[in-house]
């Protein structure tokens, strides 16, 4: 156990000493020289000691005070370095954002870039996860969720509304059974995201069908998948109809590889929506802030915004 004064006297008796002054000492620790000679008293009183010789017009250094200056300046030297290094590992350090799959693959990872340009202080880590993240272990800075906003003890910021709408392959639109109406889906494979279907208020075939006025439809059979993106890619292959986010969805509607058979999403198919989430006492980190910043403004010039 090392045995130490406060270190607020220890910082007063340092500042006194070097100055010589206890007025000089107050204005660099931006106190009054009432409450310097009250810590160096507290300090004298702990160490049993005298550090200072107060005389009418000067002030002079004991034998202690003299012996210790040196060790106590190189000291709180190495404790303001170590600080200083703290400091530059938060504001140039390891961001880690947790995104679900397919979020992560086919919305963020492609801005990336732009992020890295901006910031090139900041190493990002992207964990692809559909688990919630865990703040209190400290793994992770930001997460990208989907869901209803409501995020006990977090500051939460609405990344984008989630539109849910049926994509295909431009094949078929062809054929013998063309995609022209809904009406047109019961001649067609119906491509499922298990998450959405376990999941209370996700959207899904089922959702989608009621709203659109099909009940003749079967919305539970069809090819089942862990993640959007592997839906979308059973899509693009000509498997099937598709239902997945616009954000999901938008890289490969504008590459042509994927389409909107019936047009443009409606929103009566919105339920939740994705979310950039944090720790409340997190909000000023420099890294968590300047993300937060950076992804928001990404998302209202997307075309999945």
């Amino acid at each position: 156990m090392r045995q130490l004064p406060p270190l607020n006297a220890l910082r007063a008796f340092e500042a006194a000493a070097r100055h010589m002054s206890f007025s000089k000492a107050a204005e660099e620790l931006n106190v009054t020289p009432a409450a310097i000679s009250q810590q160096i008293r507290a300090l004298e009183d702990i160490a049993g000691v005298k550090l200072f010789r107060r005389l009418t017009r000067a002030l002079l250094l004991t034998d202690a005070g003299r012996i210790a200056l040196p060790a106590m300046t190189e000291g709180l030297d190495l404790l303001a370095e170590g600080y200083t290094a703290m400091r530059r590992q938060e504001e140039a350090g390891l961001l880690t954002v947790s995104v679900a799959p397919s979020l992560g693959a086919k919305w963020l990872v492609p801005r990336l870039e732009g992020f890295r340009t901006l910031y090139p202080q900041f190493d990002i880590r992207i964990d692809a996860t559909d688990r919630l993240a865990d703040f209190q272990r400290g793994d992770v800075d930001v997460a990208l969720r989907y869901g209803d906003g409501n995020y006990d003890g977090m500051d939460v910021r609405c990344l984008m509304s989630e539109l849910a709408a049926p994509v295909c392959s431009p094949s078929l639109l062809t054929g013998i059974h063309p995609l022209r109406s809904p009406e047109d889906l019961r001649h067609h494979t119906l491509l499922h995201s298990q998450w959405r279907m376990q999941h209370p208020f996700a959207p899904n075939w089922r959702m989608w069908l009621k709203a659109s006025g099909l009940t003749d439809i079967d919305p539970e059979h069809g090819p089942r998948f862990s993640e959007d993106n592997l839906v979308a890619q059973a899509a693009i292959a000509g498997q099937g109809v598709a239902l997945v986010g616009q954000a999901v969805a938008a890289a490969d509607l504008r590459a042509g590889l994927l389409v909107h058979p019936f047009g443009a999403p409606s929103d009566k198919h919105q339920s939740y929506s994705y979310y950039v989430v944090y720790p409340k006492e997190d909000a000023t980190r420099p890294k968590v802030r300047a993300f937060t910043e950076w992804v928001l403004e990404e998302a209202k010039t997307s075309d999945a915004a």
